[in-house]
C-alpha cells in the first residue's frame, strides 16, 4: 500500500492505494482546499498567512496516513512552489510538520506523471491522444500515443490566477471574461499549430477543475449538457448574467470550488476553441494517479529514470562504451567500502554514466558542463534532489574536491565520490582495470591499494595518484595509496 501527495496551487490532495491484479485501487482519497497561489504577492513571496493554512492541512493529512499500513509515501509540489521565491522556508516546515521528503518537480514532470496515471487508467494501448490539466497555477498539456509520451508541456496559466487577476472581488461581467480569455491564449498561442496538427483522435481533462465543470454542464443540463465548446460558452453566459460568484444558482458548484471553476472556463474556452477540440472527457485519473503508478513500476525494476539516461546518453552523444567501464568500475569500487546503505548506489552508477556528458559542450571543464546539465535537464522520474546529488558527483569526478559543498559530511557521498574519481582515473590512464586486482578502504583515512606492476604499466597513474592526495588533504582527509 502506498500513497501520493500533490501540494498543488488550489489545494492539497492525498491518494492512498494498493495494486491489485493490473490495477491501482485507491482505498482513500483526501482534499484539503487552501488556495496557496492566492497567498504569492505580486514579487511571488508567499505569505506567512498561505504557510500557516498549508501546515494547517498536512497536519490533517498526516493523521490519514498515520491509520494505513504503507510501503511508500511520494509527496509533490507544484506550480506555486515552483515559483514561490520564499518556498525552502514553508517547504522545511512542511517536512517536519508531514513526516516525509518533499519534491517541488517542474511542469513536464508533473505533466509526465499525469498521463502515466491517465495511461494507465484508460488502457487503450493504441490511442493517440491529448490530455489537459488544468491546475490552480499551470495547466500541462501532453500528448501520447498508448503509455508513450511524444510532447508534454507546461504553461503558467491556472485557475486561481485567472480568476484573482480577472474577476476581481468575485464580480463577473463580459469585459472581464474577454480579457481574461484574451491572457490565457496569449499563452497557448506558440503551441496551437502543433496540438493541431498532431493527430490525437482523443482528449481528456484530468484535473479536478475539468471534471467539476463536466459535472456543472451535465446537472445544469446546459445545452446538451455534453462538454464541447458550445455548451462552455452557454455556461459563461450563465456566470456573466449572475454577475457575482456569490449569485451563481448551479446545481453542483461548492463556493469554495466557484472560483476555480470561473478561472478555469476561461482557459478551457481558449484551448476548446483554437485546439478544434470537438468534445473533452474527464477522467479519474491524474497526477496522484501517476504518482502511485510511478512507486509501483520502481518498485517492479520498471524505472523510468532509466530511459531518461538512456535519452541523456544519446542526447549528448556519449560515448556508450567509455560510460559504461567508468559506471562498472566505480560501482566495483564504492562496494568494496561497505557502504552503509544502498541510497547512492544507483545515483552513482548513472552518474558515472554521465560523467562526460559535459563535452557536448566543451572538453575544457567538461565535469563543470556536466553537472550543469543534470542539475537543471528535464529528467523524467528524478527528483530535484537526486539530480542535485548526481550533478554533485559528476562535478566531483576531478579535480579539488572543495567544491562540492559540503555532501562530504555524508560517509557514503564520500564513499562514492572517491569511487567514480578512482574510477574516471583508470579509465584515463587506460588501466586494464579488475576489481580484484585493487582494495579500497575507508575508515578512519581512506586507503587504496593497487599491484606494483600498475605504475610501471600506465605511466601516467603515479602522477594522479599523487594529484588526488593533495586533494583529498585539502579537504582535511587524509589519502594513502599502497602498492602489492
Amino acid at each position: 500500500m502506498f500513497a501520493a501527495i500533490d501540494l498543488g496551487s488550489n489545494s492539497f490532495r492525498l491518494h492512498i492505494g494498493e495494486y491489485v491484479n493490473g490495477v491501482i485501487c485507491v482505498v482513500k482519497s483526501a482534499r484539503e482546499p487552501n488556495r496557496l497561489a492566492a497567498g504569492l504577492d505580486k514579487n511571488n513571496v508567499l505569505s506567512r498567512e498561505a504557510m500557516e493554512r498549508g501546515l494547517d492541512a498536512l497536519k490533517r493529512l498526516r493523521s490519514i496516513l498515520a491509520a494505513y499500513p504503507l510501503s511508500d509515501v511520494k509527496v509533490v509540489a507544484t506550480n506555486t512552489l515552483r515559483i514561490a521565491v520564499n518556498a525552502q522556508d514553508f517547504l522545511q516546515d512542511a517536512e517536519k510538520v508531514l513526516g516525509y521528503p518533499i519534491e517541488v518537480i517542474s511542469g513536464e514532470e508533473e505533466g509526465r506523471l499525469i498521463y502515466l496515471g491517465v495511461a494507465n487508467v484508460l488502457a487503450k494501448p493504441e490511442e493517440k491522444r491529448l490530455v489537459i490539466d488544468i491546475g490552480g497555477g499551470s495547466t500541462e498539456l501532453i500528448c501520447g500515443l498508448g503509455q508513450d509520451i511524444e510532447r508534454v508541456e507546461s504553461f503558467s496559466v491556472g485557475t486561481v490566477r485567472q480568476s484573482l487577476a480577472f474577476f476581481h472581488d468575485g464580480i463577473i461581467d463580459e469585459a472581464s471574461f474577454e480579457a481574461a480569455i484574451l491572457s490565457a491564449r496569449s499563452q497557448f498561442e506558440d503551441a496551437v499549430d502543433y496540438y493541431r496538427s498532431s493527430g490525437w483522435t482523443a482528449v481528456y481533462g484530468s484535473s479536478g477543475t475539468i471534471r467539476a465543470t463536466a459535472e456543472i454542464l451535465a446537472i445544469n443540463r446546459i445545452g446538451d449538457g455534453r462538454f464541447t465548446l458550445e455548451n462552455l460558452e452557454l455556461l459563461k453566459a450563465r456566470m456573466i448574467e449572475a454577475g457575482h460568484l456569490n449569485h451563481l444558482k448551479l446545481d453542483g458548484i461548492k463556493a469554495e470550488r466557484a472560483s476555480s471553476i470561473l478561472g478555469g472556463l476561461t482557459i478551457l474556452i481558449v484551448l476548446m476553441k483554437d485546439f478544434g477540440i470537438d468534445i473533452l472527457k474527464p477522467v479519474e485519473a491524474g497526477l496522484r494517479m501517476g504518482i502511485m503508478w510511478d512507486i509501483y513500476l520502481m518498485s517492479t525494476q520498471k524505472d523510468r529514470r532509466e530511459e531518461a539516461i538512456r535519452d541523456m546518453l544519446k542526447r549528448y552523444h556519449v560515448d556508450e562504451q567509455r560510460a559504461l567501464r567508468v559506471a562498472n568500475y566505480a560501482l566495483a569500487i564504492y562496494k568494496q567500502m561497505d557502504p552503509d546503505a544502498d541510497r547512492f548506489l544507483k545515483l552513482l552508477y548513472w552518474s558515472a554514466l554521465l560523467h562526460e556528458i559535459g563535452m557536448f559542450i566543451s572538453p575544457t571543464n567538461y565535469h563543470k558542463h556536466g553537472a550543469y546539465l543534470i542539475e537543471h535537464a528535464d529528467m523524467a522520474g528524478f527528483t530535484s534532489r537526486e539530480q542535485r546529488q548526481m550533478s554533485r558527483f559528476v562535478l566531483g569526478q576531478k579535480g579539488n574536491l572543495k567544491k562540492l559543498n559540503g555532501i562530504m559530511t555524508v560517509p557514503d557521498a564520500t564513499k562514492a565520490v572517491l569511487a567514480l574519481r578512482l574510477a574516471v582515473m583508470f579509465q584515463h590512464a587506460k588501466v586494464s582495470f579488475k576489481p580484484e586486482k585493487i582494495r579500497v578502504r575507508v575508515k578512519s583515512r581512506l586507503d587504496v591499494t593497487i599491484p606494483k606492476e600498475w605504475l610501471n604499466l600506465y605511466p601516467t597513474l603515479l602522477y594522479w595518484l599523487e594529484r588526488e592526495c593533495d586533494w583529498w588533504q585539502d579537504v582535511g582527509m587524509a589519502l594513502t595509496v599502497r602498492t602489492t
